[in-house]
């Protein structure tokens, strides 16, 4: 199978040609198929009754983020918004009773913003990955998104050094945490993507193609799997590698329309 490929393939071709897959993404996917049943919740109280940012927060992330205070003003009036709605499109739990509260931005809503604000028109698995990474405190990834790691989250998206997006993008695909990305995690990535052929006998032949190539470019200690280093040296020599295996970041024309918003606030 891999003797069939070109040896000569540069890294720059391998990159754009994976980049090119992803195009065949099914950009019609519909953000109502996206959403997944709404979960029951326990009733919790209201997370944004005041108008304003406390002090203490704001101090906290102007340290951790690279947000300026009207900044964070701003995006606390949207996390403000973006809860309260959905707070009030709740399903009533029980007849009768009052909706549960929810407690943060919950995973519906993240999906819709980063799909509709972000155009992160990707593939669930990836999607669902890159919501699990958000630091939500000692749940390790469970409940809803708190302001300050949405505010957290959202720097590194927007103004992440290169160091910060490598180590953003590398933990959405190293699916099961365990500091690798290993050759079954790259099939179960990219095999969404690849447009599929009438006729074609095995559409899954060609993942497997394109899983080999892409760890005769990026496996840098030939083990069989990427490690973080790996994934790292491979991005520095091209960055188009840097989402490899699915959009997690959002365009730099998405980016600077959002930062814009918040300056026009």
């Amino acid at each position: 199978m891999a003797e069939k490929k070109n040896p000569q393939i540069s890294i720059a071709a391998s990159a754009i040609a994976m980049r090119g897959v992803r195009m065949f993404l099914s950009a019609g996917k519909a953000a109502a198929e996206r959403r997944a049943s709404p979960k029951k919740t326990r009733p919790t109280k209201p997370v944004v009754s005041g108008n304003k940012l406390h002090s203490s927060v704001t101090e906290i992330l102007l340290r951790k983020t690279k947000f300026d205070k009207n900044e964070l003003e701003a995006l606390f009036t949207m996390y403000k918004r973006l809860v309260t709605s959905a707070q009030n499109t709740a399903p009533t739990s029980v007849i009768g009773q009052p909706a549960a509260k929810i407690d943060g931005i919950d995973q519906n809503t993240f999906r819709d913003v980063m799909h509709n604000t972000f155009d992160l028109v990707t593939e669930d698995v990836v999607l669902d990955r890159v919501w699990l990474t958000w630091e939500r405190g000692a749940n390790g990834g469970e409940g809803a998104l708190k302001f300050e790691a949405w505010a957290r989250g959202l720097s590194v998206l927007l103004r992440g050094s290169d160091d910060e997006k490598m180590l953003h993008c590398f933990a959405v695909y190293d699916l099961n945490g365990d500091g690798f990305i290993t050759r079954d995690e790259m099939f179960t990535l990219l095999k969404n993507s690849l447009l599929k052929q009438p006729g074609d006998e095995d559409p899954d032949e060609g993942v497997r193609d394109l899983v080999e190539l892409v760890l005769r470019k990026m496996d840098i200690d030939k083990d069989g799997k990427l490690s973080y280093e790996d994934y790292k040296q491979a991005v520095e020599q091209e960055p188009l590698l840097l989402e490899a295996f699915g959009q997690c970041l959002p365009s730099r024309r998405h980016a600077v329309a959002f930062l814009k918003t918040l300056t026009n606030k």
